[in-house]
C-alpha cells in the first residue's frame, strides 16, 4: 500500500469513514485497501456493479467482498458456477434489520454473525469449479482475523469493524440474476 494510501486508511476514525474510504476505492479514487491485494482495484467482474457498491458502502454496509452470479467456462475451460453474493459489515442495528427484512422478501440467504459470536450457518458455497466447491461466503471471521486484515486503521474504527456484524447476503441458485442487485438498489433508494 502506497504511504498516501496507508495515511488515508488511518485517518478514518468511524465506521461511515471507513464507508467512504471502501466507496472511493471501489471508484477508483483510492488505489489501495486494507484486506486486498495492494494497489489492485476490484475485480474486472464488479466492474458494472462498482455504483451500485459504491452506494450501499456510503449507507452503511462495508462491503468487503462481492461478486456477480455467472454459469459458464471459467478460464481453465471448465464449467464455473457462481451465485451472485456481497459480504461485509454493519454497526447500525436499524440498518441490519431493514437489510434482513428486505434479503427475506426478495429469497435471499443470509449469513450474520453478531461480532464475537458465530451464526449456526458458518459460511455457505458461492462458487463451484465443476462439481467441486471453490469459493464460500459468509464464513465466521474471528477478531484476530478482522484485526490482522484491517491492520492500518485508527484504533476507533478497528473497534467498530470488529464489533460489527459479519453479514453475507446471497442468491440461492447460481447463474446470472438482479434479485440481489435490485435488493441493494431499493435499500439505498438508487
Amino acid at each position: 500500500m502506497s504511504p498516501a494510501d496507508r495515511v488515508l486508511w488511518a485517518s478514518a476514525r468511524t465506521f461511515a469513514d471507513l464507508g467512504e474510504l471502501m466507496a472511493r476505492w471501489l471508484e477508483g479514487g483510492i488505489r489501495s485497501r486494507p484486506a486486498y491485494a495492494p494497489g489492485a482495484g476490484p475485480d474486472e467482474e464488479t466492474g458494472e456493479l462498482i455504483p451500485l457498491l459504491a452506494a450501499v458502502n456510503r449507507a452503511g454496509f462495508l462491503t468487503d467482498n462481492s461478486q456477480p452470479g455467472d454459469d459458464g467456462p471459467g478460464y481453465d475451460g471448465r464449467r464455473w458456477q457462481q451465485r451472485a453474493a456481497v459480504e461485509g459489515f454493519i454497526t447500525d442495528h436499524t440498518l441490519l434489520n431493514r437489510v434482513l427484512k428486505k434479503t427475506r422478501r426478495a429469497g435471499l440467504l443470509a449469513v450474520v454473525h453478531h461480532g464475537a459470536r458465530r451464526a449456526a450457518r458458518n459460511g455457505e458455497p458461492v462458487t463451484w469449479r465443476g462439481d467441486d466447491p471453490h469459493t464460500a461466503f459468509g464464513c465466521y471471521l474471528h477478531r484476530r482475523d478482522v484485526m490482522h486484515a484491517w491492520q492500518g486503521l485508527s484504533h476507533d474504527a478497528l473497534a467498530e469493524l470488529v464489533n460489527a456484524r459479519q453479514v453475507a447476503l446471497i442468491e440461492p441458485q447460481p447463474g446470472p440474476s438482479t434479485r440481489l442487485w435490485d435488493t441493494l438498489t431499493d435499500l439505498t433508494g438508487r
